[in-house]
């Protein structure tokens, strides 16, 4: 699966496949499917804060640098798949070419991509 965003004015290509997984372990050393759950756990909570929540209840909501860096990487991975070169060896360097990156823009393109991604196209048997 594929997918093109716009990110600092620019076009971006994402890419994720069964070999998402395996790249973003070989990489970073975690597993991509807990990282996902819990960042977008994260997110979901960031996200639906209420315009009027006390400063308490942002500061729990504040997404953590780890959660920020797992979507850096997985993001990284994303579009390293898809053009190499674009993205670099490295996330710092990829994240380097761009003046913005706004997760909150960006993560629920990912997200859409990576839950396409993981869709399953079995049909269950009954018992």
């Amino acid at each position: 699966m594929e997918k093109v965003v716009e990110i600092d004015g620019r076009k971006v290509g994402f890419k994720a496949t069964a070999l998402t997984l395996r790249f973003y372990r070989h990489f970073f050393g975690r597993d991509m499917i807990s990282d996902m759950v819990k960042l977008r756990k994260a997110y979901k909570k960031a996200a639906e804060l209420p315009e009027d929540a006390t400063e308490e209840e942002r500061q729990d909501a504040q997404l953590s640098a780890l959660d920020l860096e797992i979507f850096e990487n997985a993001a990284w991975i994303m579009a390293w798949q898809h053009d190499k070169e674009a993205a670099g060896t490295k996330p710092e360097q990829w994240l380097d070419g761009f003046e913005t990156f706004s997760i909150y823009e960006i993560f629920p393109e990912i997200l859409t991509l990576w839950m396409l991604n993981q869709e399953t196209t079995a049909i269950p048997k009954k018992k």
